[in-house]
């Protein structure tokens, strides 16, 4: 006999599939793309591929499916927000990635982002403090199929050690200073994308580079973020 709680994991399933099977958002995702992202200058194949096929409505509360498309974030819950698409497609070219690189994303949110760098690379592991959060984005993860993506709970200041070195990290949350484990865990030519300042509001996304052993850091723009968010006997 199946339980309840199987019986509605499969309803989710079917409706999921169904949804993407239909897919009546497509024209909206596309234009998305052609608009906000490659008008503004990207140009990634593989980013702009991504950025065409992960279904962003899937992504965020049922009430805002349809602002999915429009670029700007959108609530998810929980204090925390679903970047701009333009966001989400410059952060993901500015790492230049490949399908072998390894990636690690702090602040996995609703899990579009991981879903997009999935898209590119083979190995993707994320890590969300917010438990309601880190399971929903796990869950829609799952049904979707994105097998490579590995969500953890947690903390993500100390990174994912026993998984270094990363070849690509991206922090989706404003950080005061870059956390010393994650300059630890770039891996030699990695890149790191991630927003600075002492107020999220008006903060920096900071281009690191790690090279000979070195870490250089460049501004590349104005941004806001949510603050990162840590375990209260770790801040």
């Amino acid at each position: 006999m199946f339980s309840i709680r199987l019986i509605s994991a499969l309803g989710l399933m079917v409706c999921t599939v169904a949804s993407i099977a239909q897919d009546p958002y497509s024209e909206k995702r596309e234009q998305m793309v052609n608009d906000q992202i490659q008008a503004r200058g990207i140009s990634d194949k593989e980013t702009l591929n991504a950025m065409r096929t992960v279904p962003r409505h899937l992504f965020v509360p049922d009430n805002a499916q349809n602002k999915a498309y429009i670029d700007a974030p959108l609530s998810i819950g929980e204090g925390q927000t679903i970047s701009q698409p333009y966001i989400v497609a410059f952060m993901t070219e500015i790492l230049q990635l490949e399908e072998s690189s390894k990636v690690l994303e702090i602040g996995t949110g609703s899990g579009y982002q991981a879903a997009v760098l999935a898209e590119i690379v083979e190995q993707v592991y994320t890590i969300e403090i917010v438990e309601p959060l880190g399971k929903k984005a796990q869950n829609i993860l799952e049904i979707l199929g994105y097998e490579g993506v590995k969500v953890r709970i947690g903390d993500g200041y100390n990174g994912w050690p026993e998984e270094a070195p990363f070849d690509g990290i991206i922090v989706t949350a404003c950080v005061a200073k870059i956390p010393q484990p994650l300059l630890d865990q770039l891996a030699e030519g990695g890149r790191m994308i991630i927003p600075v300042g002492a107020n999220n509001y008006n903060a920096q996304l900071v281009l690191v580079r790690k090279k000979n052993g070195k870490i250089r850091k460049r501004n590349v723009m104005p941004v806001s973020f949510v603050p990162f968010t840590r375990k209260s006997n770790e801040r």
